[in-house]
């Protein structure tokens, strides 16, 4: 493709199907490892940490009967806590406790939309809506409106596992 600037001739070369390939590569590169593979980190230490402390089964006890209406067990609630800080973070300790057979696959189902929805809350808040100097008062109604909307979905997952016989 020849393109005319400043009275001279510059010739473009459409690049070729393996360099645009090369080039998708290394970017599906550098996102696996500049933010999938932090999370999956941050994913196993924070349940490492959590049974060490001996909390986990303390979070079984006190938040199983909340996450029970999800069809969740109540160590579920450290995904969406992870989640509440990074989407990643969410989906890696999701993936923990599948592989460490807390949760079942059809519980994983039911916590991805959650995560999805709700993932990297905090710094999506604080970079929309604390920079653009939203009115105080409407401040936890915008950070419960995330929380109510994984609640939501969550419910909406189960329902669609119930419909297709998966449970």
């Amino acid at each position: 493709m020849a393109e005319q600037s400043n009275g001279t001739l510059t010739l473009q070369v459409k690049p070729s199907m393996i360099d645009e390939f090369v080039k998708g590569a290394k970017k599906g590169f550098y996102v696996a490892v500049e933010n999938i593979t932090p999370a999956m980190v941050l994913a196993y230490a924070l349940i490492l940490f959590l049974n060490i402390i001996g909390v986990m089964p303390i979070l079984a006890k006190l938040l199983g009967p909340i996450m029970a209406v999800f069809g969740l067990p109540g160590e579920a609630m450290v995904v969406l806590t992870a989640a509440f800080f990074a989407k990643a973070a969410g989906c890696a300790t999701a993936a923990t406790l599948y592989s460490q057979g807390v949760i079942t696959a059809t519980q994983a189902t039911i916590l991805f939309p959650a995560c999805i929805t709700m993932g990297t809350l905090v710094g999506n808040f604080v970079r929309v809506v604390m920079v653009s100097q939203t009115n105080i008062k409407w401040q936890p109604l915008l950070l419960c409106s995330a929380l109510v909307d994984a609640a939501v979905v969550m419910w909406l997952t189960r329902f669609a596992l119930f419909i297709m016989g998966v449970s």
